[in-house]
């Protein structure tokens, strides 16, 4: 399992019900400037197990000519050491080529590579449906420290010895406050952070970035681990966007990450009754950071690349398949109402996966880590239309 969960999703699914990683259900918001796609051609068509591919053009797919597609090399090799069925060769080729190759030969020789090597095909339902939803997922990058102090108290654990032995597992107001689920973690603490909200935005996320503020690295700053995900207690997840919903903290509308932190900083006294609404608490590896521009390793067993790597459902689209996405740049309110939508046309890999990514034309963009991240995920929740490029050699 791997970044299951994104936070900003599961406050979307609590304030519109849109289907996000951790599930929920609703109508598609349309953007304003929103292409809908090319319409989908007719012509021949592979089946999948939740798709419909129909065959199509290049010119089909809007923006195809202005990506810049070095930018999108490195992510294909990247998948390239895990490659999808039937990409074989072409992966070989790619990894000789090198990561860099994109950038040496400059953008329009990897797309003339692109469509010698590969064919477009329009992803719909298997009823024709050929519009989605995109919506977004980052990784956390938090302060904490390896031994608590007054500020740093509240930790994250690696997995209990017997999490195995017992379905469920405790609690998290068990693990908490019973004996038994207190003496499960004890001594099991990797890190130790400030702020229980960052304890809840890593869980739900599901891995996340740490810098170490009493650990320096051999240049004299503090050391950036990553907390890789390493199971969970088999609680069900529940929302505390939801829960809070329900105490009339706010209404579904106003449901948001920032709106859930202040009702936490007004409300210091019930933070733990709040955390105690989820359930489920994760645990963790702790990882080297080896490369920093890397984000953590998805589904498909390679690490994800911000802005370049998709999550998808596997059963539309195989772990390793380069995809075309039109849709929409996520937007803020300014003075004077939204701004107008600019395009988000560009080639990802699908390169994850997440719980509640289901669906044929359905994507949830990886936008890296940190605030801006953070942001950027929480606003995207964009309609979607979507292309696969296969090999032209494979069935």
């Amino acid at each position: 399992m791997t970044l299951s969960l994104a936070i900003v999703g599961s406050l979307s699914a609590c304030g519109s019900l849109v289907p996000t990683r951790s599930g929920g259900a609703a109508p598609i918001t349309q953007v304003p400037g929103y292409s809908q796609g090319a319409p989908v051609p007719e012509g021949p068509s592979l089946l999948r197990a939740k798709a419909r591919w129909v065959q199509a053009a290049w010119s089909d797919m809007p923006g195809w000519q202005a990506d810049r597609l070095g930018e999108w090399w490195p992510a294909l090799v990247k998948g390239c050491v895990k490659p999808a069925a039937g990409w074989q060769a072409l992966c070989d080729e790619a990894r000789r080529l090198g990561p860099d190759w994109g950038q040496r030969v400059g953008d329009d020789f990897v797309r003339q590579w692109v469509e010698t090597q590969l064919q477009p095909w329009r992803v719909t339902s298997l009823e024709g449906q050929a519009s989605g939803l995109l919506t977004g997922y980052f990784e956390p990058l938090l302060e904490g420290r390896r031994t608590p102090d007054a500020r740093f108290a509240w930790p994250l654990h690696r997995p209990p010895a017997g999490l195995g032995q017992r379905k469920p597992f405790f609690s998290r107001a068990e693990l908490e406050s019973t004996p038994e689920g207190r003496a499960a973690i004890a001594g099991r603490e990797v890190v130790w952070l400030a702020d229980p909200l960052d304890v809840l935005l890593i869980q739900v996320q599901g891995s996340g970035r740490v810098r170490l503020l009493d650990e320096l690295s051999p240049q004299g700053n503090p050391k950036v681990v990553r907390l890789a995900f390493a199971g969970h207690n088999d609680q069900p997840y529940q929302s505390v966007a939801r829960w809070l919903v329900d105490q009339g903290a706010f209404t579904l509308e106003q449901a948001s990450w920032p709106a859930i932190r202040n009702w936490a900083q007004a409300n210091p006294a019930r933070v733990g009754e709040m955390m105690a609404a989820n359930p489920r608490v994760v645990f963790f590896r702790e990882e080297p950071l080896t490369a920093p521009s890397s984000g953590p390793n998805g589904a498909q067993g390679v690490p994800l690349t911000p802005g370049r790597s998709i999550a998808v459902d596997r059963d539309s689209v195989p772990l390793g398949t380069p995809v075309w996405l039109d849709s929409t740049m996520p937007q803020t309110w300014v003075a004077g109402g939204m701004p107008p939508a600019s395009p988000l046309r560009r080639l990802a890999m699908a390169q994850d996966t997440g719980g509640a990514i289901l669906g044929a034309v359905r994507a949830d963009f990886f936008w890296g880590w940190g605030d801006e991240a953070l942001a950027q995920a929480g606003r995207t929740k964009q309609p979607l239309a979507m292309w696969v490029l296969w090999p032209r050699s494979a069935p």
